[in-house]
């Protein structure tokens, strides 16, 4: 199989979030033809193939959603943070374990994610059994090389968690020569944003407040707004973190509120929570690592405020010991980046890494 025909192909096929109707198609066709036991989710895309029979069942998660973005002017689905090259690794390692079918002591499972990018896709799956049975899940997400450079790889990833507030200011508008008869929606937005700022935890913890969305006002010019929407993204590198952040926002809202006296709401979505990183599986990714790249290409564990919904696994199967690979492919200028770039040898390095530690696993 030629990963990067592979890797070509995904790329081409790029699809939002629970919408990778045309990548699910591809891959289970694909896998079908080389004698791989696949099965569709019936109520969302994606789906799971399996080689090996038996216990133990070890996972390996493969995110499949593309961002939505634009590209050289167009808006399109573009995967711009390596999903396609995730896929393309889920697909060599399940290839490379189907011609040592015979002698695999347990099951090798490769979970095609939907949704990655939404937030929840994880939970989907696992409300819907593909992640029943498991004893061990892997991952992998390709790095920054301004955290990993081609050929280095670290055994985990420990993701912060991320959440958005989405928040409403409700008052009446007023006419723009008498803004003493009520509140100004606009600057009552600013400094809310601004006092969002004061809240405080330990500096210890890495976390961010930011007002990313606010919308207010139309077109009459001489009308002060009343009324408006707005999105706090708010992050931290630990879940116990978020929540303390999280209990904080909700009282400095509604403090605001009463003191102006405007109604301000909101709503939390789409958490995502911070990384579980299990020991032992860590320990068997490290020495995957060594085994399959040499001591030399092996960094410590890659700690990033970024987010990922695989840590939802752990989080709803307590039981399950699960990390995250991370690989090194001098992919520039950045993840979500319109026109990021990588060395496409690390897809090569990945199915090596992930099959011997699916192989590590069984033999134990």
């Amino acid at each position: 199989m030629n990963l990067e025909q592979v890797w070509q192909d995904l790329h081409g096929l790029a699809e939002t979030s629970f919408k990778e109707v045309r990548t699910t198609d591809y891959i289970a066709h694909m896998l079908e033809r080389e004698g791989v036991g696949v099965q569709l989710f019936k109520k969302h895309t994606g789906l799971i193939a399996e080689v090996g029979s038996g216990e133990p069942v070890v996972g390996f998660r493969a995110d499949m959603d593309a961002l939505w973005q634009e590209v050289n002017g167009e808006m399109k689905a573009n995967h711009s943070c390596g999903h396609d090259a995730h896929m393309t690794i889920g697909i060599g390692t399940l290839l490379a374990l189907k011609k040592k079918e015979d002698t695999l002591k347990g099951t090798f499972r490769c979970i095609f994610q939907p949704a990655e990018e939404q937030g929840n896709g994880s939970l989907s799956v696992i409300k819907n059994g593909g992640a029943d049975g498991l004893t061990t899940l892997f991952g992998v997400h390709l790095r920054p090389k301004d955290e990993l450079s081609f050929g280095e790889a670290a055994p985990s990833i420990s993701h912060g968690g991320g959440i958005f507030y989405e928040g409403k200011i409700t008052g009446e508008d007023l006419h723009g020569a008498r803004p003493h008869q009520g509140v100004n929606a606009i600057e009552a937005g600013f400094a809310l944003g601004q006092l969002l700022q004061s809240v405080r935890i330990s500096p210890m913890l890495p976390h961010s407040i930011k007002m990313t969305s606010f919308h207010a006002g139309a077109s009459n010019y001489n009308i002060i707004p009343g009324s408006a929407t707005f999105a706090l993204d708010v992050r931290a590198q630990t879940n116990e973190a978020m929540d303390e952040l999280k209990e904080q926002i909700d009282k400095k809202v509604t403090s605001f509120s009463h003191m102006l006296g405007v109604k301000i709401e909101g709503n939390w979505i789409d958490y995502t929570p911070g990384a579980a990183v299990n020991e032992e599986a860590e320990a068997i990714m490290r020495e995957a690592i060594v085994q399959e790249m040499g001591e030399e290409a092996l960094r410590p564990r890659v700690v990033t405020p970024g987010s990922d919904d695989f840590h939802f696994y752990t989080i709803e199967k307590p039981e399950l010991k699960a990390c995250m690979l991370a690989l090194g492919a001098d992919l520039t200028p950045g993840l979500h980046h319109p026109d990021m770039r990588f060395n496409h040898d690390c897809l090569e390095q990945g199915v090596r890494v992930i099959t011997r530690a699916v192989e590590l696993v069984l033999e134990r």
